[in-house]
């Protein structure tokens, strides 16, 4: 099949558009805030990962402006040669402080943190384990990876040390598990990951892109909330939830950090993560460390919109964090589910298969710590008007 004879007959999405509940795309008019403007009308925005609501402080908003006056719109090039700034460095000793590593190595995006990293590190003589409801980046740096690739049924401890057992062979291995499932909302069992690990000889990445700014005592993240900072060799992290930007990064011991910073491609062959961007997470990272009150907040909002959820009979499957999974349980109702939503003022994401296992199709929601009270009790009533109109719910 020719490559545009493969693209013209893929039409499940312009089905769905000819049905009038295409949810993609979505073109917001305002900043990403609590409200948005869509078409014209203000929306409740319940679809963003700006957990703690500084993508429009005016600090970080300032400090990214300052950037570009100092530095300009753009490194134009890698940071391997001439894209190197000082405030990268500054950004990679202040992430490495704040989550008690040696080192930390920044890249332009999060995805390609993990693919940078889990290829670079897992040769022909390694193994990778990973959980089968990791993030798409996870899964696809383990493909890249010339080692042995294992995964593991969710959050099952005794299938991971099934295959933790089946492997020999391996001269390293590692195991990799988001810190928080971005689609379900729970955690990883860390204190478990990492006893099996220790007992199988095992290092452990943790991918805390949902974790920062949400978990741990000072929103330094999963294994900061486990108290297991130093049993976790590898922490991932991005910029573009809680600390209101793009690009991540890896927090490690030095050596490695050295190691990649010389053989990772995704870093060596990638333009430098611009001067803006930098700038304010740099900011947002500050705000994030004097400000603990919002981390109450965004979970004030989610204990009280959860609580209100339950009581109106949805199912949130497994969720223990603002990520709020409403199943929903079929690809054409999720988006009949997410169009009604909006004309009811609610921005909601979609997630059907296979994104999805079929039967777990759902709507996500994703609180701020910047929601109101009233604003949650709104979305609250828009949820259950919907969710009866549609029979979700009795």
């Amino acid at each position: 099949m020719r490559i545009r004879d493969r693209a013209r007959a893929f039409t499940a999405a312009r089905e769905v558009m000819a049905l009038g509940y295409y949810p993609y795309f979505r073109p917001i008019e305002s900043d990403q805030d609590t409200v948005v403007h869509l078409d014209g009308k203000e929306v409740l925005m319940l679809g963003s990962n700006n957990y703690l609501g500084l993508t429009n402080h005016p600090e970080v908003k300032e400090a990214a402006m300052q950037a570009i006056r100092d530095f300009g719109t753009g490194c134009a090039g890698s940071r391997f040669l001439n894209g190197t700034l000082v405030i990268h460095i500054e950004l990679e000793e202040k992430l490495a402080e704040f989550l008690n590593k040696e080192a930390v190595l920044l890249f332009s995006t999060g995805f390609q943190v993990n693919q940078g990293v889990i290829s670079t590190l897992i040769g022909k003589d390694s193994v990778v384990f990973s959980d089968k409801l990791d993030h798409a980046s996870i899964i696809d740096g383990c493909r890249l990876a010339f080692g042995r690739s294992l995964k593991y049924n969710h959050n099952d401890m005794t299938d991971l040390e099934r295959v933790l057992k089946s492997v020999n062979e391996a001269k390293s291995r590692l195991i990799v598990v988001d810190g928080v499932f971005s689609m379900e909302g729970d955690i990883a069992k860390l204190p478990e990951i990492v006893r099996l690990a220790e007992e199988y000889d095992t290092e452990v990445m943790v991918d805390d892109a949902h974790s920062l700014g949400v978990l741990g005592p000072n929103g330094d993240g999963t294994a900061a909330h486990f108290g297991l900072n130093d049993r976790v060799a590898l922490i991932m992290g991005t910029f573009s939830k809680s600390l209101a930007s793009v690009g991540g990064f890896i927090a490690s011991d030095e050596d490695t950090i050295h190691y990649l910073k010389h053989h990772s491609r995704a870093l060596i062959f990638s333009a430098s993560p611009p001067p803006a961007s930098v700038a304010s997470v740099l900011k947002a990272l500050e705000i994030v460390q004097r400000e603990p009150e919002r981390r109450q907040k965004l979970w004030d909002n989610t204990h009280r919109l959860v609580a209100g959820l339950k009581e109106s009979g949805f199912d949130l499957g497994p969720s223990e964090t603002p990520i709020i999974p409403v199943i929903v349980g079929d690809n054409l109702k999720v988006f009949i589910f997410c169009k009604r939503l909006q004309e009811e003022g609610i921005f909601v994401n979609p997630v059907v298969s296979p994104a999805v296992q079929p039967g777990n199709q759902l709507i996500r929601i994703s609180l701020m710590s910047t929601h109101s009270f009233d604003q949650v009790d709104f979305a609250l009533e828009k949820l259950t008007l919907v969710g009866k109109e549609l029979e979700l719910i009795p």
